[in-house]
């Protein structure tokens, strides 16, 4: 599904607010935005942005054309294999202009931010001959030019490296306002290059890539930007992340800007740091990780990153318990799935892992510390963790599962006709 017709369902359904007033892309579209639902503004300094239309597990479902409860089991199941055609033309051609950022409703979204900040982009990039496309926050610098964060390791970040080597400069496509299960897939660990063959995979159909004069590959969109990474580098942040703490100000790549493609009247995708799209997109990918690496070892059932965790620190992890050994298989095992979990609850399928009381209910009632702990101090974690330092913390694993032995100790009563 296309972008706008994503939308346009949402809106045949009743889901997307729609404001008419004049509203300020500096602080007050976040205002107006936080804690809700899709929306969509029409005139933010003259131009029309939406925000929040993955906000919720079940809008990022409905994407998917599934429900909330098999989500995970779904994702698990889809393989990276979809087909990707190369086409002439796309809607972002419409409007060819000079780069000039200003005339994009880009926002600013927190007091303290160190610029206008897109947050929403598809950012491919080509080097060598091969591809890659993933999200990247891209800070404002002038009208032409705008700050990346590479996180060192990650494939653009290598692309870089490897041009920089050799005096080069990295070409790069920034698609906004994309079918969002390319959004998906680009907020996905996938193999190399198959971020958009995943996205066919998703989607149950082709994906269209259109080659840029610089010779990248994009996507259709509202709104393309064609330039280059440049060996240039200058201050990043600060920038309100998942957690919805301020990270760090680093020194990163400028992008140099060479052209700005739109459709007729562009729908800006805007996407809140820290608010609930931002965790969707960012956490929710690694729930099929864990799950297919966990099935490894024991009987899965489901798995969810919970809110409280910010979608991304915190997994729980349902099993029809097979030997007093699963549980910390299971541990282990999402653990290595997801390098920045900090901790991981395993329960049993009793246990509605949708319902924190029901958590805790396992937690109270299932798990002794001295026995059903699982500590691994000093380790490598995410340096979006404020707690830890340097991105080095302590990761726990909790079994809170019934002893197999004893299963009558932790069988719950209920009333007849409530079981």
């Amino acid at each position: 599904m296309s972008f706008r017709g994503f939308l346009a369902n949402l809106k045949k359904d009743g889901l997307l607010k729609e404001v008419h007033e004049s509203v300020s892309p500096v602080l007050e579209v976040t205002d107006r935005a936080w804690g809700k639902g899709p929306i969509l503004f029409d005139n933010v300094d003259g131009h029309k942005c939406c925000l929040n239309i993955l906000g919720t597990r079940r809008l990022l479902a409905r994407a998917l054309g599934i429900s909330a409860q098999d989500m995970v089991s779904h994702l698990a199941g889809i393989g990276y294999e979809g087909p990707v055609r190369e086409v002439n033309s796309s809607p972002f051609m419409e409007c060819v202009s000079t780069p000039d950022l200003s005339r994009l409703p880009i926002l600013t979204h927190f007091k303290g931010d160190g610029g206008p900040y897109i947050t929403s982009a598809i950012v491919v990039s080509q080097f060598e001959g091969k591809l890659n496309a993933c999200v990247h926050r891209l800070m404002v610098l002038g009208k032409d030019r705008l700050a990346v964060r590479l996180v060192p390791g990650r494939h653009t970040h290598q692309f870089y490296q490897a041009a920089q080597a050799k005096g080069e400069e990295v070409p790069v496509a920034i698609a906004i306002g994309v079918d969002p299960l390319l959004l998906m897939a680009a907020s996905t660990r996938v193999p190399p290059e198959k971020e958009f063959s995943y996205a066919a995979a998703l989607r149950g159909s082709p994906v269209e890539l259109v080659r840029l004069e610089n010779g990248v590959l994009a996507p259709h969109a509202e709104i393309v930007l064609e330039g280059y990474i440049t060996g240039q580098k200058a201050s990043e942040g600060p920038f309100v992340d998942i957690t919805g703490t301020s990270d760090l100000v680093r020194q990163e790549p400028v992008i140099r800007l060479t052209r700005m493609m739109t459709c007729e009247d562009p729908i800006y995708h805007g996407l809140l740091p820290g608010g609930g799209e931002h965790k969707m997109l960012m956490g929710v990918p690694y729930e099929p990780l864990i799950y297919k690496a966990a099935s490894k070892v024991a009987k899965v059932k489901n798995v969810i990153l919970t809110d409280g965790g910010c979608n991304y620190f915190h997994a729980v992890v349902q099993i029809e318990k097979e030997t007093e050994e699963d549980a910390r298989r299971v541990i282990e095992a999402a653990f290595q799935a997801h390098g920045s979990l900090k901790h991981v609850l395993v329960v049993d399928t009793d246990i509605d892992i949708y319902d924190p009381c029901d958590l805790e209910f396992a937690i109270a009632t299932r798990m002794r510390a001295d026995e059903d702990l699982v500590i691994h101090p000093n380790v490598r974690g995410s340096t979006l963790d404020p707690r830890s330092v340097n991105g080095i913390t302590t990761k726990v694993g909790v079994d809170a599962t019934a002893r197999l032995d004893k299963l009558w100790k932790f069988q719950r009563v209920t009333p007849p006709g409530q079981g």
